[in-house]
């Protein structure tokens, strides 16, 4: 049986105390706004059962890139001390958004999880829906995770280099247009306007209706409408791998092939001067 990509939240309330279910809270702060204390907002009030799936602690602290993928096995230690299973159905929400749930969903499901889903409408849907949430921190016992890394699911510079030269494959650039477009700031300093050349924009919030994607029929006419074909390669990219993972998402329900996700995104390609942008 498939794991459906979304469960809602009176599924979730239902089966909340099922022990083949494990719910990750995944809240991100979005650029601009890394002053919030997010361990601080989950603990205030959690979904009940709930571990923090801290995106940006999980991510390779060596790397001077945000957010980057971490070593196999730091990422398998890690969830086994978060207490995580990777034989149960893991249940990810963020704030409501589907900002930074798509992430860890992504993460998980390169990591060798199996049975990963994203609660519609998150945690905002939850308490719209009048469920209750629990303060402090959730005892847990140790748990089991085995890294399987899918190598395939990642590309990297030098991949997105070709791609932008020889055309071997889409680059899909999650960016609000404004950016793609050379005409705001990025919200990281030091970055340059513009985008990879070549690229085709498809921002991330046009994917998405009240913290869930949008329909079949929905996706399929924005993916169309800005350029971008499911019979050749797409390359998922954004400002910093977060909302890369959002399209990567889209794709995924559509059952399109050969998607992957350039981690490094615009906070790698727009640091270096040496590299080609458009607007040039």
């Amino acid at each position: 049986m498939n794991t459906a990509f979304f469960v809602a939240a009176d599924w979730l309330a239902e089966h909340i105390d099922d022990p083949e279910i494990q719910i990750l809270d995944a809240r991100m702060a979005p650029p601009g706004q890394e002053h919030r204390d997010m361990a601080g907002e989950y603990r205030a009030g959690h979904i009940p059962g709930a571990l923090f799936f801290d995106i940006e602690a999980l991510s390779d602290r060596a790397s001077p890139l945000p957010h980057m993928m971490p070593r196999p096995e730091a990422f398998a230690v890690a969830m086994r001390e978060l207490g995580v299973r990777q034989d149960k159905h893991l249940v990810i929400y963020d704030e409501g958004n589907l900002f930074s749930a798509p992430r860890a969903w992504w993460m998980l499901r390169t990591f060798g999880a199996e049975k990963v889903s994203i609660l519609a409408g998150g945690l905002a849907g939850w308490q719209r829906d009048e469920w209750l949430l629990r303060e402090g921190e959730e005892a847990h016992e140790g748990g089991e995770f085995e890294a399987k890394f899918m190598p395939q699911a990642v590309v990297r510079l030098t991949d997105v280099l070709l791609a932008s030269h020889e055309k071997t494959a889409q680059i899909v650039d999650a960016r609000p247009a404004a950016r793609f477009n050379a005409q705001a700031d990025e919200p990281r300093p030091g970055l340059r306007r513009g985008h990879i050349p070549g690229a085709l924009n498809v921002p991330w919030t046009e994917l998405v209706y009240e913290g869930e994607l949008k329909t079949t029929d929905e996706l399929n006419e924005v993916f169309f409408s800005h350029g971008v074909s499911f019979d050749r390669p797409i390359i998922a990219s954004c400002g910093s791998g977060v909302t890369a993972a959002v399209v990567v998402l889209a794709l995924a329900t559509l059952d399109v092939p050969d998607v992957t996700l350039y981690d490094g995104a615009w906070s790698e390609w727009g640091a270096r001067t040496d590299l080609p942008v458009e607007p040039a």
